[in-house]
């Protein structure tokens, strides 16, 4: 049992979830100026685990999924925890203060939370220019969405919705390494589902070819829908050059295997992070790897990363890159040294001299 999980948790488990995870930002916010002091104690360097992808170097696969730090205030300390990666967000065209209050629950029974935020940030323009001048030691991701203006609000346009990305597109283009575009998230109040079809999905990426988008661009998807849903995603995205790749969102539906009482959760809204998502997750990195261009296309893992095991699951299933947020609330960010130190024993003892080496190797058509 690692400090953190015997000490620290129980402390942190006390309050309630959504103040302790503002209060875990504001700690790193605050303690950035020790984060070069901090970096050796947390990272863990091995050849094996060096991988390109994108065109983007990265010191190991495991990096920090969108959710945690919401509008890049934390991110110097976060990238001294040994993540290979960080993404922030998801980052709309304005302030958003997401959906009301409570919604953020933990599961510790299932090591699992539920996430019903609707996407609190601070506005595009203010995290561009609160990162204007950071320089990290590690790619950072960036993971746009369209403005959550409340219930209350009127229902955006077609139109409307479009502009939103445009608009935090040419705001944040030249401020990460990369940028996700979050087409499906699974706990907004209006609940709308906008890119679940090919249409809609191709008309954002029209007008966001004509921004000049330098970097990679990934989709972040809905893991519903099965393989057609995979297959209109590809269909979409293969008439423009500016994707490089995908990401599977939460989806907005509870797992039936949950080990916490349905009476705990089952009138909660939002979506199940954490254990439970993962074989949903890895159905889909299996299903998309099969059939995508492998020769263009990248997969970014995440859901149910907690462990070694896990993240070379994912690897192997298709995967360049893996990351995870849950884990960090029930291990803390100990619990990256630990996978990465352990997938490097994976990757010898399988035969693999790189992480890139066993992209896709569990993963028979």
């Amino acid at each position: 049992m690692s400090l953190y999980s015997a000490l620290a948790r129980p402390v942190i488990f006390r309050f309630d979830p959504e103040q302790a995870h503002h209060a875990s930002i504001r700690l790193c916010h605050d303690l950035a100026w020790a984060a070069p002091a901090l970096a050796p104690f947390f990272s863990f360097r091995d050849r094996s685990l060096e991988t390109e992808v994108c065109g983007l170097r990265f010191a190991n696969p495991v990096g920090l999924a969108a959710g945690y730090d919401k509008s890049g205030e934390a991110v110097r300390m976060l990238a001294a925890f040994g993540f290979g990666h960080l993404e922030i967000g998801s980052v709309s065209a304005e302030a958003s203060d997401g959906n009301p209050k409570p919604r953020l629950w933990r599961l510790p029974q299932d090591r699992a939370t539920i996430v019903h935020y609707g996407l609190p940030n601070d506005g595009a323009q203010v995290v561009a220019e609160r990162l204007k001048r950071v320089k990290l030691p590690v790619p950072l991701g960036i993971n746009l969405v369209k403005t959550n203006h409340g219930i209350e609000a009127p229902a955006s346009t077609d139109d409307e919705i479009i502009a939103d990305y445009v608009r935090s597109a040419r705001l944040l283009k030249d401020t990460g390494q990369y940028l996700s575009l979050n087409l499906s998230c699974p706990n907004t109040e209006t609940g709308r589902d906008f890119f679940a079809d090919k249409e809609p999905i191709v008309r954002c990426l029209q007008a966001l070819s004509e921004v000049g988008i330098q970097c990679p661009v990934f989709l972040k998807v809905s893991p519903l829908g099965g393989i057609a849903a995979i297959e209109r995603v590809l269909e979409a995205a293969d008439g423009f050059d500016l994707v490089s790749g995908f990401i599977f969102n939460l989806a907005p539906v509870k797992p039936d295997t949950l080990s916490t009482p349905p009476p705990v959760w089952k009138n909660l809204p939002g979506a199940v992070s954490g254990p439970p998502c993962e074989p949903l997750m890895n159905a889909c990195i299996k299903e998309l790897y099969r059939r995508m261009d492998r020769d263009r296309y990248r997969i970014i893992g995440a859901g149910g990363v907690g462990s070694a095991e896990q993240a070379y699951e994912k690897i192997k299933l298709g995967a360049s890159l893996v990351q995870l947020l849950t884990a960090m609330v029930y291990e803390g960010p100990g619990i990256v040294k630990r996978i990465n130190r352990e997938l490097a024993r994976l990757l010898r003892a399988d035969g693999f001299e790189s992480v890139g080496e066993a992209v896709g190797c569990g993963n028979s058509a």
